[in-house]
């Protein structure tokens, strides 16, 4: 059994502002999100793309990943408390998003760049698709940094006691996502988008993979005390992952039967 390090939530101080390891999590997703986008270009000049697309996709997905995110755990999880204290939802430095929310803001976000561009939106969601995994596992390790969102109690010899919420061993759960969500995801999503695939079928995969990932780990996972376990004894995260999952694999059955626009490998 391993205790969780207590970690300092704010890396830095300049005067009076903190910088906290929450903040620079999506920061660095952002960064690797940039990075792997730029070497797609580089790599692969025959799907049309410029740096400066990736530049504008980037503007996008930020303004979507935050207001997205921020606005589904306002309405996902905690309503009657932001409706009653509407300040709050503007503190979100404190913590408090939505993998969901931020999955539909980039979505609107992307349409509204596809719209822009003149391209296909399947088309801009494959391209960003493979490079997202890298920072949600960014993000997981936020959350275990803070010693946030930790798994249910458990007997498992890695067990990790959270101080900051009890002295009860518990699934590293937060690890589980890095790893599944991060790691494991992104290696999926960058072989399979290595080929020519006909559009929107490496997002349906996303969708997929990424839906049963987090439909399984959310069995490690303490339900938010909040809310608690919902219909079924499932949590409000699998309720949110399970039509990822539907829709993802109704994507993917319905594209199968098509051959026309073929996106390039990446």
């Amino acid at each position: 059994m391993f205790v969780h390090p207590h970690i300092n939530p704010v890396a830095f101080s300049i005067g009076p502002l903190e910088v906290h390891w929450y903040g620079l999590m999506y920061l660095a997703g952002f960064l690797m999100a940039l990075y792997l986008g730029r070497y797609r270009i580089r790599t692969r000049p025959e799907a049309g793309w410029k740096y400066s697309d990736m530049d504008d996709l980037l503007f996008y997905g930020v303004l979507g990943v935050v207001l997205g995110g921020r606005l589904g755990y306002v309405f996902f999880y905690q309503p009657g408390f932001y409706l009653s204290h509407p300040i709050q939802i503007l503190h979100v430095w404190q913590g408090g998003m939505s993998f969901h929310g931020g999955l539909l803001g980039v979505l609107i976000a992307m349409g509204f760049y596809a719209r822009k561009q003149g391209r296909k939106w399947l088309v801009v969601m494959d391209f960003i698709a493979p490079l997202v995994p890298l920072g949600l596992g960014a993000g997981r390790l936020g959350n275990f940094i803070n010693g946030e969102l930790p798994g249910r109690v458990t007997d498992v010899p890695w067990a990790m006691v959270f101080p900051s919420t009890d002295n009860l061993p518990r699934h590293p759960s937060q690890l589980y996502e890095f790893a599944l969500e991060g790691v494991v995801l992104f290696i999926i999503l960058w072989m399979y988008s290595s080929k020519p695939r006909v559009a929107g079928k490496i997002s349906a995969l996303f969708l997929i993979c990424y839906g049963t990932a987090r439909f399984l780990v959310e069995f490690t996972r303490a339900p938010d005390p909040f809310l608690g376990y919902l219909a079924l004894g499932l949590t409000m995260g699998q309720w949110l992952s399970l039509p990822m999952i539907v829709i993802g694999f109704i994507m993917f059955w319905f594209l199968n039967k098509k051959t026309g626009d073929i996106n390039p490998p990446s």
